[in-house]
């Protein structure tokens, strides 16, 4: 549930890790669909998030009001810092390290889709960066305008989303495809060539088909 919510999250809000593995459950507003973090320089922002992570963070916070919302499994170990310890389960909050180790062994093989699985341990997943790039790229190849882009990544300049704004293969060939006006005319003429009730050739014409 930690991993499932926490991914869900990165993605949904194009949030950078460490931002989100810094959030507590005092900074989330369930009702909203966001969260308040501290971004860089120590200003206060919101990150945004879907259905996905709605319904996933109730089962994650169960009856906790405050603390780390990410716990590692373990009891916080001595001379841990308190802003770090969950006051109500005694557990650490989730580290950085600890969280990109755990998405990089469970994504080797979707980052080697021609790999054997037996050869998993030689294999090297994806950083827990891939989830933010992908967001924003994705909402890059669906239009997303470039206002509505810096506001989602929080970045402050246009040139930094240019590594995000290089559509894939698929999206481009799909950009083509729906803009090809030829395709459009071929569509409609098949379309004119088969008319429906009341739309034959007389009704057209205001013509009678008899004498």
């Amino acid at each position: 549930m930690r991993e499932k919510t926490q991914w869900k999250m990165l993605y949904e809000s194009a949030a950078r890790a460490d931002e989100v593995l810094c959030l507590n459950v005092e900074d989330l507003y369930p009702q909203d669909k966001r969260g308040r973090i501290t971004a860089k320089r120590g200003a206060t922002e919101w990150i945004h998030w879907q259905s996905g992570t709605a319904q996933l963070l109730p089962r994650l916070i169960a009856r906790r009001t405050r603390g780390p919302l990410f716990l590692t499994d373990r009891k916080a170990p001595a001379g841990t810092p308190t802003l770090d310890v969950c006051p109500e389960t005694g557990r650490a909050r989730l580290s950085y390290r600890r969280a990109e180790e755990i998405f990089e062994e469970n994504t080797r093989l979707l980052a080697n889709p021609l790999a054997s699985p037996d050869d998993i341990e030689d294999l090297d997943g994806w950083t827990l960066h891939r989830l933010r790039h992908s967001a924003l790229t994705h909402d890059a190849e669906d239009g997303t305008s470039t206002p509505m882009l810096l506001a989602r990544s929080r970045h402050a300049s246009v040139r930094s989303l240019e590594r995000y704004a290089r559509p894939g293969v698929d999206s481009v060939a799909r950009h083509v495809a729906e803009r090809d006006g030829g395709a459009r005319d071929r569509r409609g003429r098949r379309r004119r060539a088969v008319p429906g009730p009341g739309h034959g050739p007389s009704s057209v014409s205001g013509r009678r088909s008899g004498p």
